[in-house]
């Protein structure tokens, strides 16, 4: 009986399991007359943050309108659509769901009508008392109509709303805790940028025109030429209408707790952070690698995409040359029409497929961003060994991941990592490498070029130290 053949350089579901992904990117516009096709372009920018589904919402004489659906930007929206999203003020959303199931009903932005009001809500992170919340205001008589903890936001904030709408903002942030970023927009055309406390989530605004603009990260002011004008801080309000842009600041957390993995993996290289470019942040990650774990080879390579800038560095350092060792054909989609079971040998090395003249007796060193699960690098390192590669040693341009997340990463459980259950040299055996290195924390923290790195960044996922308390026999706090 023929069986059919495992792909181990191409597209295939470890893949899709192996690689931490993120909760979402946002975009917003204010007064901009094509503001949906503007928030279609940041969203197309944004898109390595989501790829689960996208929406936009629009306001045009304080009627709110929306388009959401699964998918990807390009095949949620077309010309038709976009045209149809008329108004001036716009909020915009990629997704992938770490809270919610992957349903319609959770794709955002989430709208609510309150009192011939209306409201739309994007969101980036994940509360961790959002269960707590949820429970208080369905037995104040909320009824919920989906299972995300952005929409515990919003019920929340119209509670306030007899407050006074800056007030409302004030109490619905104060009650909330974790990591989160939220681009608000309302039927009167402002529009609000929410960073937590904690700063875990990044969001910018930006101008272009005259016009200003809040996006999850600068590559996408970057696309539709707007000037960066600065970064939100930590548990800041910005309020954006006719007349311009007014600041509510919430009382600060002990420090900032910016995700750290954003360098290493989850943002665009072309963005920055906190003065810190992304591309130059992972050449650093390489170079530290390099003088913390040398050893002899005859080539430096990643496995694209991850890993590339990490393993420029690593080469510079080390002298050893850098090659693309993998092809990555780049018009691979999410899905990929499986052949049939005569054509399954065209079914190989879909994604990608190596230079096998170029690695054949050769000794290398890959460079990759994370370890997630393991399944991949092992089917990976499997087929090199196949090929004839002599040594295969793996660097990693982060430490490893120990502990879960809970603020919006969707390795929510420690049974997942891979590191929390074996040693460096069990994983080592079990992959089938001839080494294996984890990039210090120490080493992490220093190549950030920051003053006390440790103040300026979350790192829970490698040590454990969870910067906003939950339950407590999950995880520890480090509030100190």
């Amino acid at each position: 009986m023929s069986q059919t053949r495992h792909d181990p350089f191409g597209s295939s579901s470890h893949d899709i399991n192996d690689k931490p992904r993120e909760a979402c990117g946002l975009f917003a516009v204010n007064g901009h007359p094509e503001s949906a096709k503007l928030c279609y372009f940041g969203l197309y920018a944004l898109q390595h943050r989501g790829q689960e589904s996208a929406g936009i919402a629009v306001v045009d004489d304080s009627k709110m309108d929306e388009h959401r659906a699964m998918g990807l930007v390009s095949d949620v929206f077309d010309m038709d659509i976009l045209d149809k999203l008329k108004g001036s003020n716009a909020i915009g959303h990629v997704r992938y769901s770490t809270t919610g199931s992957s349903i319609l009903a959770n794709a955002q932005p989430f709208v609510v009508r309150h009192r011939n009001k209306a409201y739309a809500v994007a969101h980036n992170g994940n509360l961790v008392n959002a269960h707590t919340l949820k429970k208080e205001l369905e037995e104040a008589g909320s009824i919920f109509q989906s299972t995300m903890d952005s929409e515990v936001f919003l019920h929340l904030f119209v509670r306030n709303l007899h407050l006074g709408f800056e007030e409302a903002l004030l109490a619905t942030m104060s009650r909330l805790k974790g990591a989160f970023s939220m681009v608000l927009l309302t039927s009167r055309g402002e529009i609000i940028g929410i960073r937590d406390p904690y700063g875990f989530r990044p969001l910018c605004l930006g101008k272009l025109n005259g016009h200003y603009i809040l996006a999850s990260e600068t590559c996408a002011l970057d696309l539709i030429q707007a000037e960066f004008i600065r970064e939100l801080d930590p548990g800041e309000i910005v309020i954006i209408g006719e007349n311009g842009v007014r600041s509510l600041k919430t009382p600060p957390a002990p420090k900032s707790a910016f995700c750290i993995f954003e360098f290493i993996y989850f943002a665009r290289p072309d963005s920055t952070f906190n003065g810190n470019n992304v591309y130059m942040m992972r050449k650093a990650h390489g170079r530290r690698l390099a003088k913390e774990a040398p050893v002899t080879a005859d080539l430096v390579m990643p496995f694209p995409d991850s890993g590339n800038y990490a393993a420029i560095g690593y080469s510079e350092a080390s002298g050893i040359p850098f090659e693309m060792g993998m092809i990555r054909n780049h018009y691979v989609g999410r899905t990929f029409i499986q052949p049939t079971q005569s054509m399954r040998d065209f079914g190989v090395r879909v994604k990608l497929n190596p230079v096998r003249s170029l690695l054949k007796g050769k000794e290398i060193i890959i460079i990759e961003d994370s370890i997630i699960r393991g399944t991949t690098v092992k089917t990976r390192v499997k087929a090199l060994r196949e090929l004839g590669v002599k040594k295969v040693h793996l660097r990693v341009s982060g430490p490893a991941h120990r502990f879960p997340c809970h603020y919006g990463i969707d390795f929510s459980t420690k049974g997942e990592l891979i590191a929390a259950k074996m040693s460096v040299r069990e994983m080592e055996k079990h992959l089938g490498l001839d080494s294996l290195y984890y990039l210090s924390l120490k080493g992490l923290l220093e190549a950030t070029g920051k003053e006390k790195p440790a103040d300026h960044f979350c790192k829970a996922c490698f040590d454990g130290c969870y910067p906003v308390s939950f339950d407590q026999d999950l995880s520890k706090s480090c509030m100190e």
